[in-house]
C-alpha cells in the first residue's frame, strides 16, 4: 500500500481541486437537458487541462519555484508587477472564499443523500450538522499540514469518486454508440452554448496552474523526476475528465427537467434506478466536496506564499492563518445560508481576468531557455497551449461581459 501511494504526485489533488459540487453540478445539467452530446467539450478541456498542468509542473519542478513567485520575479515592471499581483491574489484568493461554501454545501448533500434525508431543508438541523462535518475533517487534515498525508487522502478521495461515478454510468448508460458519439463528433445542439461554455470553464481552472506549480516541489525536488510528474499531470487529469464525462452519463439517463442541481441527480437516479445508484452518486458528490474544500484553502494559502515569499508548510503562522481564514467564511456562508453572488461575481469578473493572464504568462515561461534551459516548450506543446490560450481567452471576455451583463 505504502508503494501505491509513492507512484502518485500533486496530479489528483490537482484533479480534486476542480471536480467540485459546482462541476457536478454542470455536468448533471448537461447531460439531463443533452444527453450525451457535449461530451466532446468535456474531452477538449480535459486535453487542455493536461497540456496547461504539465507545463505548470515543469515549471514548478525546474525552477523549484511557483508560477506566482515567477510571475514576481519575471516581471520587471514596478507598476506591471504590482497590477499583475493583485489581480491574481483577487482571483485566487477570494474565489476561494466564494466557492468554498458551495464546496462544502454540495459535500453536505452527499452526507444528506446517504442518510435518506435528501429533501432536508436548509434550516434544518441535520444540514447544519452536515455542513459542519465536512468542515472539520477540512480544518483536521489541513491542521496537520503535511502533504504526504493530504496526498494519500486526496488520492483516496478521487479513487472513490472514480469508483462511485463510473459504477453509476455503467449500472444507468443507455446507448455507448451515442456516448462514443458525443465523445468525437462536436454538436452544438440550439441553446447549448453557454453550457458547453460553462463545461470547459469548469475543468480549466485558474487556482489550479499556481497551486501545481507549487506542490510539485513537495513530491519531487529536481528535473531528474521531471518524467514522474508528467506521466502524474497527464494521468490524474485524465481521471478527473473521466468523471466528468461518468456524471454526464449518469444525468442523461435522468428524465429530463428533474435536474437543477447536483443534489437532484442522485434523487433522479433513485427514481430510474433504485439506492443502489443514488448512494453510489451520493458517495461520489461528498468526496467530490471534501476535495475541492480541501484544495481550495490549499490554493489560496500558496499563492499568498509566492507572493510574500513566505516559508515553512501549512502548519506555519501566517499560511494557518490564511487557510483558517479561507475555511472559516465558507462554512459561515454555508451555515448562515448568506448568498455570495456578489462576491462570486466578482471572482468570476478577477478569473475571467486572470485565467488568460496566468495562461499568457505560463506559455511565456515555459519558452524562456534562461529559465528552464532544455526543458523549454516543443512546437507541439505550442500549438496545443496557444490553442487554449485563444479559448481561454474567450472565456474570460465571456465572464467580463457575464458580469456586467453585457451579451448575457
Amino acid at each position: 500500500m505504502k508503494n501505491f501511494f509513492k507512484a502518485f504526485g500533486p496530479g489528483p489533488m490537482i484533479a480534486a481541486a476542480f471536480i467540485g459540487p459546482g462541476t457536478v453540478t454542470v455536468c448533471s445539467i448537461a447531460g439531463a437537458q443533452y444527453g450525451p452530446v457535449l461530451l466532446w467539450a468535456l474531452l477538449f478541456s480535459t486535453l487542455a487541462t493536461a497540456v496547461l498542468q504539465e507545463s505548470s509542473a515543469r515549471l514548478g519542478l525546474v525552477t523549484q519555484r511557483g508560477l506566482a513567485a515567477n510571475i514576481k520575479s519575471g516581471i520587471k515592471n514596478k507598476g506591471l508587477r504590482f497590477a499583475s499581483l493583485t489581480l491574481v491574489l483577487s482571483a485566487v484568493v477570494v474565489g476561494a472564499i466564494a466557492y468554498e461554501s458551495g464546496n462544502i454545501r454540495g459535500g453536505s448533500l452527499g452526507v444528506l443523500a446517504l442518510l435518506g434525508a435528501e429533501h432536508s431543508k436548509a434550516t434544518d438541523p441535520l444540514t447544519g450538522i452536515a455542513v459542519l462535518c465536512i468542515a472539520v475533517f477540512a480544518a483536521l487534515l489541513l491542521w496537520i499540514g503535511r502533504y504526504a498525508v493530504l496526498e494519500k487522502v486526496l488520492v483516496s478521495l478521487v479513487i472513490l469518486m472514480s469508483v462511485a461515478f463510473l459504477t453509476t454510468a455503467v449500472m444507468v448508460v443507455d446507448s455507448w454508440s451515442l456516448v462514443l458519439r458525443g465523445l468525437f463528433i462536436p454538436q452544438i445542439p440550439e441553446g447549448s452554448i453557454m453550457l458547453v461554455v460553462a463545461l470547459i470553464g469548469t475543468t480549466i481552472v485558474p487556482y489550479n496552474l499556481f497551486l501545481h506549480s507549487d506542490i510539485v516541489r513537495e513530491k519531487w525536488s529536481s528535473s531528474a523526476h521531471l518524467g514522474e510528474a508528467r506521466t502524474d499531470a497527464i494521468v490524474s487529469v485524465g481521471f478527473g475528465g473521466l468523471i466528468s464525462m461518468a456524471i454526464v452519463v449518469c444525468a442523461a439517463a435522468v428524465p429530463a427537467g428533474t435536474i437543477q442541481s447536483a443534489g437532484d441527480l442522485a434523487q433522479g437516479l433513485a427514481i430510474v434506478f433504485g439506492d443502489a445508484a443514488k448512494i453510489m452518486m451520493a458517495v461520489g458528490l461528498l468526496a467530490a466536496g471534501l476535495t475541492s474544500a480541501i484544495t481550495a484553502p490549499i490554493a489560496a494559502t500558496l499563492v499568498l506564499k509566492g507572493v510574500f515569499g513566505w516559508q515553512g508548510d501549512l502548519t506555519s503562522s501566517a499560511q494557518r492563518a490564511v487557510w483558517i481564514s479561507v475555511l472559516s467564511i465558507g462554512t459561515g456562508f454555508a451555515l448562515l445560508q448568506i448568498n455570495a453572488v456578489e462576491l462570486i461575481k466578482f471572482a468570476q469578473f478577477a478569473n475571467g481576468l486572470v485565467l488568460p493572464f496566468a495562461v499568457a504568462f505560463l506559455l511565456f515561461a515555459v519558452n524562456q531557455k534562461r529559465v528552464l534551459g532544455d526543458y523549454v516548450n516543443s512546437t507541439y506543446q505550442n500549438i496545443m497551449a496557444g490553442t487554449v490560450l485563444i479559448i481561454v481567452t474567450g472565456l474570460g471576455l465571456r465572464a467580463v461581459f457575464k458580469v456586467f451583463k453585457v451579451f448575457s
